[in-house]
């Protein structure tokens, strides 16, 4: 005789809508998916497979109608066929969400793809942050998720333009946490001005948008001073189209800056899923080279090649 098991969840998930906020950050590793690996390896000191393959997965990984096994995103990093690492990113503004769900999010994404899964919570603020950072009981024997937070205590003021230049994800959120100094606001202004990303206005909007109402005010009145175009609601009664066509110049040379990196992107993608060890001077010949029709001739020869040598040469 057949034995039927019937197996209920002892609570209730209630659906609470997206905030701007969370679209935002949402939107911003989504954009850029190399941003989760740069927090979890780089700022929070996790220790994460060495690939430059990493790509956004499915985010609803159940197989029935259900709102309760959906993350805000997922990436993982190795070849889309043998995935070496897993990360989830949720965005948490409240302590609303059970947090053995993380537990099952992780477990899901585990069975699915078979590798190893870090969960990354992003909490703007400290009560969040301290809510979720505490190991978390599954409820299944011996399973305990740990999960990484970027809380506000992990995310540095960062008041150096050069700084703020150099990774303007962690500005635009540093922004978001420390905007109430004004150094903080000046120095991404200026990383903004001088930095020849053609997605500058971007960022102003991802800082823009997930900032509180305070800290928009002094953005305001710190980009009136400066002559760079951008284009949130107050911004655009301010500045001309004038200033924009300023920009032109700019902009297409960072279109071509961002073709090379892409066609470098694209040389050591082929030769990771040949299986090569590209060592880091190679690695630095290929990341370097600006010239985008070479790097296309490289990454056709790293299709057959032998050996990385070889990549470089002209054939006979």
């Amino acid at each position: 005789m057949d034995a039927t098991v019937t197996v209920r969840n002892c609570y209730v998930t209630f659906g609470v809508m997206p905030s701007p906020r969370h679209d935002t950050l949402v939107k911003m590793f989504s954009d850029r998916p190399q941003l989760a690996v740069e927090i979890l390896r780089d700022l929070m000191g996790v220790k994460l497979p060495d690939t430059p393959l990493i790509r956004q997965e499915e985010r609803t990984f159940n197989t029935r109608n259900s709102d309760d096994i959906e993350v805000d995103l997922i990436f993982t990093l190795g070849p889309p066929n043998q995935p070496a690492h897993a990360i989830i990113v949720e965005i948490q503004q409240g302590t609303a969400k059970d947090p053995r769900q993380l537990a099952r999010y992780a477990a899901a994404t585990w069975l699915l793809l078979g590798c190893d899964v870090t969960v990354l919570l992003v909490c703007p603020d400290h009560n969040t942050a301290a809510h979720y950072a505490r190991p978390i009981e599954s409820g299944l024997t011996g399973y305990r998720l740990l999960p990484v937070v970027l809380g506000p205590d992990s995310v540095p003021a960062i008041t150096d333009p050069q700084q703020a230049t150099a990774n303007l994800d962690l500005a635009a959120m540093s922004v978001m946490i420390h905007g109430k100094d004004r150094k903080v606001v000046e120095a991404f202004a200026t990383a903004l001005a001088d930095t020849r990303d053609e997605h500058a206005p971007q960022y102003y909007e991802y800082a823009y948008s997930i900032a509180a109402p305070e800290i928009r005010s002094l953005m305001e009145e710190i980009m009136t001073s400066t002559t760079w175009p951008v284009y949130s609601p107050f911004a655009r009664e301010h500045f001309g189209r004038g200033l924009q066509e300023g920009q032109a110049q700019g902009k297409a040379e960072g279109k071509a800056e961002g073709r090379a990196e892409e066609a470098a992107r694209m040389v050591l993608l082929v030769l990771t899923a040949r299986g090569f060890d590209v060592p880091d001077d190679i690695r630095a010949r290929i990341v370097t080279c600006t010239d985008v029709a070479e790097l296309e001739s490289w990454a056709v020869r790293a299709a057959t090649t032998e050996t990385l040598r070889d990549l470089f040469d002209e054939p006979a």
